[in-house]
């Protein structure tokens, strides 16, 4: 992908309103967010908005998170998508690399391996390696 500036469009989807809030205050100083509370939600939204990077929680109420993945990227939808989940077995992690997330995050997860791994998803995806960190992260 090409360098991008300006500011970039985060994808929260997650059933858990804690959880959401959470990641709210954790990214909301470096991104646009853009939060759901379901993965039907989160592919409705892709078919009209721009999505730069997206994080999903595994199991929510009838599409899980990984399923969302496929479906993204199956409209060819580049930005890099993260999977959280409590439960991440050898058998998920490899279901999550075959529908080509970019990582799997196991949860409780630390602000720092998040912040991590997102910063690492927009510095490969964009070439952007100072997107958080100009921000202070």
């Amino acid at each position: 992908m090409a360098v991008r500036s300006g500011p970039y469009q985060l994808l929260i989807a997650d059933d858990d309103r804690a959880f959401r809030e959470t990641l709210q205050s954790v990214f909301e100083p470096f991104f646009d967010l853009i939060i759901v509370e379901s993965a039907e939600e989160a592919v409705a939204v892709v078919e009209y908005r721009p999505v730069h990077i997206a994080l999903f929680d595994m199991h929510m109420r009838e599409m899980t998170g990984l399923e969302a993945i496929r479906v993204l990227k199956r409209m060819n939808v580049e930005a890099p998508c993260i999977l959280i989940t409590s439960d991440a077995t050898d058998q998920l992690c490899a279901d999550a690399t075959a529908a080509n997330a970019f990582s799997v995050l196991k949860k409780p997860v630390t602000r720092r391996k998040l912040v991590t791994t997102v910063s690492t998803a927009i510095e490969v995806a964009y070439e952007d390696p100072d997107a958080l960190r100009s921000k202070g992260a």
